[in-house]
C-alpha cells in the first residue's frame, strides 16, 4: 500500500473491475453477514491488494486478518477512538475527509494514527456538500494536503474529474465499489498519460532514471494507441484509404512541427520515427477492418 512504489496513480475500485487495489465497505453489509465470513470468502476468490472500510471497531480483527489496508470513512473521520484502534492494527490507514472538515482537522486525524505508531497513512478527499447533487471535490485542498501526506481522491460521483484530480496531485483515484471495468481502464490510461507530464523529476540513480523512462513509455504507449485509433477513423473517411492515400506533404509538416518540440532528436530522427508510427497505424487499421469484414 505504499503509493510511492507505484509508477502511476493507483486505481481503486470493486474487486470485479480489475483495479490496482480492490475496495469493499462493510457499512452497508453489516447485519447481513459477519466480517470474518465475508472477508475470508473474498480472499478465496481475490488475491490482490484489498482495502476494507469497517462498520465499527468490532470488524477490525477480521479486517486485519484478511485485508491490506483499512479505510476510515468520512462519517467516522472524527471518531478518534476508531482512528486509534485502526492504527493499532498495523495496517495502512486511509482517512477520508468529512464533508465539513477543514484541512487542519483532516491532518489532525492522520496524526492520531501516527501517535499510535502507524505512519503508513494516506488521505482521501471525498468532497464538500454544496448546492450540487453530489459532494464537490476541493482540488486546492488536495494539493495543499499532498504537501504532508499522499492523497487519494474519490471521483466515484463524477469519474470525469479523474484528470483534474491527477493534475492536482492525487496519488490515487477511488472509483467506488460498483465501478465498471471500462471506467477503471479509462482512469488507468489517464494516469499513465499524465504521470510523466506532471512529474517534476531529477533522477540521481539508474533505478530512478529507468523508473522515469518507464512512466514516459507508458504515456507513449497510450498516445500511440490513441493515434492508431484516430488514424483508422481518417482512413475510413478518406476517398482513398490505406497506404495509397498517404499525404506525404502533411506527413512532412507533422515532422517539422514535432522537431520544434523535440530539438534534441531533430527532424531527421523524428522523420524516421514517424514513418514507422504512421505505417504501423495504417497496417493496424487494415487488419482491424479485415477482422470486421
Amino acid at each position: 500500500m505504499n503509493l510511492r512504489d507505484h509508477d502511476t496513480a493507483v486505481i481503486i475500485a470493486g474487486p470485479g473491475a480489475a483495479p490496482d487495489v480492490a475496495l469493499i465497505s462493510l457499512r452497508d453489509r453489516h447485519g447481513r453477514v459477519d466480517a470474518e465470513t465475508e472477508l475470508a470468502g473474498l480472499r478465496r476468490s481475490y488475491d490482490g491488494p484489498l482495502l476494507v472500510e469497517p462498520f465499527s471497531a468490532l470488524d477490525l480483527p477480521a479486517i486485519a486478518a484478511h485485508a491490506d489496508g483499512i479505510v476510515v470513512g468520512a462519517a467516522w473521520m472524527q471518531d478518534f477512538q476508531l482512528l486509534r484502534a485502526v492504527a493499532r492494527t498495523g495496517r495502512p490507514v486511509i482517512v477520508q475527509r468529512a464533508p465539513a472538515a477543514t484541512l487542519d482537522e483532516w491532518l489532525s486525524a492522520a496524526e492520531y494514527c501516527v501517535a499510535e505508531g502507524n505512519r503508513d497513512v494516506l488521505l482521501c478527499e471525498t468532497g464538500t456538500r454544496t448546492y450540487l447533487p453530489h459532494p464537490t471535490i476541493d482540488l486546492a485542498l488536495v494539493r495543499e494536503a499532498g504537501r504532508r501526506w499522499p492523497v487519494l481522491v474519490d471521483v466515484s460521483a463524477d469519474p470525469a474529474l479523474a484528470t483534474a484530480a491527477l493534475s492536482a496531485g492525487a496519488r490515487g483515484l477511488l472509483l467506488g465499489e460498483d465501478a465498471e471495468a471500462d471506467q477503471v481502464a479509462a482512469a488507468r490510461a489517464r494516469a499513465a498519460l499524465l504521470a510523466p507530464l506532471l512529474g517534476d523529476e531529477d533522477p540521481t540513480t539508474i533505478a530512478e532514471a529507468r523508473a522515469a523512462i518507464d512512466r514516459v513509455d507508458a504515456a507513449l504507449a497510450t498516445l500511440l494507441e490513441r493515434r492508431a485509433e484516430l488514424a483508422g477513423v481518417v482512413q475510413r473517411l478518406k476517398p482513398v484509404g490505406g497506404f495509397a492515400g498517404r499525404d506525404m506533404g502533411r506527413e512532412r509538416r507533422i515532422v517539422e512541427t514535432m522537431a520544434v518540440r523535440a530539438p534534441r532528436l531533430g527532424a531527421d530522427r523524428i522523420g524516421r520515427i514517424m514513418t514507422v508510427i504512421i505505417e504501423a497505424g495504417l497496417q493496424a487499421s487494415e487488419e482491424h477492418d479485415l477482422s470486421r469484414a
